[in-house]
């Protein structure tokens, strides 16, 4: 078994700790640390949102017209339509939203650090406040107070973490929305694939390929969760199966006689 830089390894394995199991060694410690300060949040959510959402409506098109009864030619038509206009309206959504967030934070951040400069001592009195709920007492609550109280970054970020309540790691907009985009049409091209080649049988290709990517977003989603890769897959799966099969039966509402 190889062993990690701080021979670790074994024992993480003795403890039933699977490799995503981070390492608690010193070097591996500041590696993680300093990924983790050295820029936006990460964009899970915004490919698992943008993946599912893409292979959802774009099959639940595909179903709804088949339903209906109408030749493959309007199905991707309609199909391809609803990926790049859909997809391109979740990105610009994605990216408006992450940016009122930014622009919120770097509001009030400009507010604490008005009130520091107005306010020192109310302010020094809401960083004891929150130093003491997270357990700090005695001389050790008043030297952390005063060390914290030296660094101004630090102190107004405590303050918008712990006084307002806001995530520190907001994703830079941009990134968000093309993350957003990208999934969606990777996704959301899958059912089309079938009627795009012209293969025979095209609308049981479609369902069972759509299937595969429902189940292997949730599989994937599993690496982030406590769930089982098995249950995760299948929990996507139950999701857009339910999505489909009604846009199927609303679309043979309409079939022609």
């Amino acid at each position: 078994m190889a062993r990690d830089a701080e021979g670790t390894a074994p024992i993480r394995a003795m403890a039933g700790l699977s490799d995503s199991d981070h390492g608690h060694g010193r070097e591996d410690i500041a590696r993680r640390l300093d990924r983790a300060g050295g820029g936006g949040a990460g964009h899970l959510k915004d490919f698992v949102y943008g993946a599912i959402d893409g292979a959802v409506t774009t099959f639940a098109i595909v179903a709804g017209v088949q339903g209906a009864g109408f030749s493959p030619g309007i199905i991707l038509a309609l199909g391809t339509a609803n990926v790049l206009a859909d997809g391109f309206s979740m990105a610009a959504s994605n990216y408006s939203g992450t940016k009122a967030e930014r622009d919120d934070m770097e509001r009030l951040r400009a507010v604490e650090e008005r009130h520091i400069e107005l306010y020192p001592e109310g302010e020094r009195e809401e960083l004891r406040q929150i130093l003491q709920a997270k357990g700090l007492e005695g001389e050790v609550l008043d030297q952390a107070v005063a060390a914290i109280a030296q660094n101004r970054g630090a102190w107004v970020q405590m303050m918008l973490v712990d006084e307002y309540g806001l995530n520190p790691r907001i994703p830079d907009p941009r990134k968000a929305a093309l993350a957003t985009f990208a999934a969606f049409l990777a996704a959301g091209m899958v059912p089309l694939l079938p009627f795009a080649i012209g293969l025979n049988g095209a609308f049981g290709l479609s369902i069972l390929s759509t299937a595969a990517t429902f189940f292997a977003i949730g599989a994937l989603k599993s690496r982030w969760s406590l769930s089982p890769w098995w249950r995760s897959g299948l929990e996507t799966l139950l999701i857009g199966g339910m999505a489909a099969s009604i846009a199927y039966l609303v679309g043979s509402m309409f079939r022609g006689g």
